[in-house]
């Protein structure tokens, strides 16, 4: 059995093109789904089935007579036409949902609030302390922690307002925008820097000369520490970790203890490099650096605070 809508939205998929202006309920849909990039998040936001939104969105591209998505192995994306309606009729329906009270924050209400996810270390030690004042000044934040895949994952299916992702998403269902560069740093606590011989033995003999000092990393695989060799060293990492830890933050103290070496973010240990806690182990002309981007569904948000805290982000991202 179909689901069918009161105004007949079910009905209009099987006729054929329809004349006359497209029915507000099918532009509401229309927007939703480019917001959100899937049928599955618009149906949720919207309180339909996902039926319900796929057969109102080929309603109206048989209205239209033409064709709205791209339909991807994840979700959708939109494609040039549907990038000029959502123009045209995004400024009019946020409008009317303001008058109404549906699909949006009233005037007099406050605003829902934003759900930003990312690496946890970023998060925690540059992105929440640069949206303190935004929250004193009445955003309300829900976070998210994890690794970037699925955190994009949860962006498509409209479970996340604003991901901060450690590699550019593939496809037109999201828009990424440059936040930052980190800098990885191959550093070790004081009294391993002695025994190795500090940066003039590494710039002398290589890698070779950290054989047998104990390894801490994120992971099992050592992503990090594996693609600061391979740019650095031109060279596989073979050794296996003494200790891993899946938070940078737990690397970071257990090295700064005592506990062997490792490769962070310089953002991540600008304290203890300052202090002498933390030495660097080789200053490389051309350290490997990734790209942060700050990635979000295509088109303006219901929420303004969306906008609002991506703004500050991309503000503050240039001193990270």
């Amino acid at each position: 059995m179909r689901d069918r809508e009161s105004n007949g939205s079910a009905e209009a998929a099987d006729q054929g093109p329809v004349a006359g202006p497209p029915d507000l309920n099918l532009l509401r849909t229309f927007l939703a789904v480019y917001r959100s990039g899937s049928f599955t998040a618009a149906a949720r936001l919207l309180g339909l089935s996902q039926p319900t939104v796929t057969t109102q969105i080929r309603a109206l591209e048989r209205q239209l007579d033409r064709e709205l998505f791209e339909r991807l192995p994840r979700g959708v994306a939109p494609v040039p036409f549907a990038d000029d309606l959502a123009s045209r009729v995004v400024a009019p329906l946020d409008a009317l949902a303001s008058v109404t009270g549906h699909g949006g924050p009233g005037e007099n209400g406050p605003a829902a609030p934003v759900h930003l996810a990312g690496p946890a270390e970023l998060l925690c030690v540059r992105a929440l302390p640069a949206l303190a004042p935004l929250v004193e000044s009445g955003v309300r934040l829900r976070v998210t922690t994890g690794l970037t895949e699925p955190l994009l994952d949860g962006l498509r299916a409209g479970r996340h307002d604003l991901v901060i992702a450690t590699i550019r998403p593939r496809g037109r269902s999201l828009t990424a925008v440059p936040l930052m560069d980190e800098e990885f740093v191959l550093v070790a606590a004081p009294v391993w820097a002695d025994r190795i011989g500090g940066p003039a033995r590494i710039a002398a003999d290589g890698p070779a000369a950290l054989h047998g000092i104990p390894l801490v990393t994120y992971a099992e695989d050592l992503p990090i520490a594996r693609r600061y060799w391979r740019h650095v060293f031109g060279k596989r990492l073979s050794c296996q970790a003494a200790v891993t830890v899946p938070d940078l933050r737990g690397v970071l103290s257990a090295v700064t203890a005592g506990a062997g070496f490792t490769v962070l973010p310089r953002y991540l240990c600008l304290d203890e490099l300052a202090s002498g806690a933390l030495v660097p182990l080789l200053d490389p002309e051309d350290p490997p650096i990734n790209t942060g981007f700050l990635v979000q569904r295509p088109g303006s948000a219901d929420n303004p605070h969306v906008d609002l805290v991506r703004d500050h982000l991309l503000q503050a991202g240039r001193t990270w």
